[in-house]
């Protein structure tokens, strides 16, 4: 009976210290887009930690990747945190993702914030030439106590639209 008691101590000790170890994840402008650049990196065959990545999302915020066509019509696809899971997980499984910030602007207002952060992908930590850069429109609220992410809207840079120089640190 004893063994039992302190097994489920120790259970409960750890599940809290891992929420723990989300709350700081999430306390701070800078905290919150870290771990959310953190998160979904990671080199081939590396598993993503899913739980971390949906912790940092309002229950109904979304992921909003936009492009233009070949026809020059630009669309966006709106998708909540699952949906980007199930539509990208496995893909940055199998390839290798790693995206670095490099440029950040932020307006707040109350509330509510808006980061406008300027990014470069990689496959591996080592690659030195990105295979990919844009910017994440990241819209954040702060409820008293820690920041959730409503939505992250983004666009690949491409030769009509170059990353000006001013979203590069």
């Amino acid at each position: 009976m004893k063994k039992l008691l302190l097994l489920i101590i120790l259970f409960n000790i750890q599940v809290y210290s891992q929420n723990n170890d989300y709350t700081k994840k999430a306390q701070s402008i800078d905290s919150t887009i870290e771990t959310l650049y953190s998160v979904i990196s990671g080199d081939k065959g590396v598993e993503r930690d899913w739980n971390l990545f949906k912790y940092l999302f309002h229950k109904d915020a979304k992921l909003i990747p936009s492009r233009t066509n070949e026809e020059g019509k630009t669309g966006a696809r709106f998708m909540s945190p699952d949906e980007y899971i199930d539509g990208s997980g496995k893909w940055l499984f199998e390839n290798g993702f790693h995206e670095k910030e490099i440029g950040r602007t932020t307006e707040r207002f109350g509330n509510i914030v808006h980061v406008f952060s300027s990014y470069e992908s990689f496959r591996t930590k080592t690659d030195t030439k990105p295979f990919a850069r844009g910017i994440n429109s990241i819209q954040l609220l702060y409820d008293g106590d820690r920041w959730w992410i409503l939505n992250v809207y983004w666009m690949a840079e491409n030769n009509k639209n170059i990353i000006p120089k001013k979203y590069i640190f």
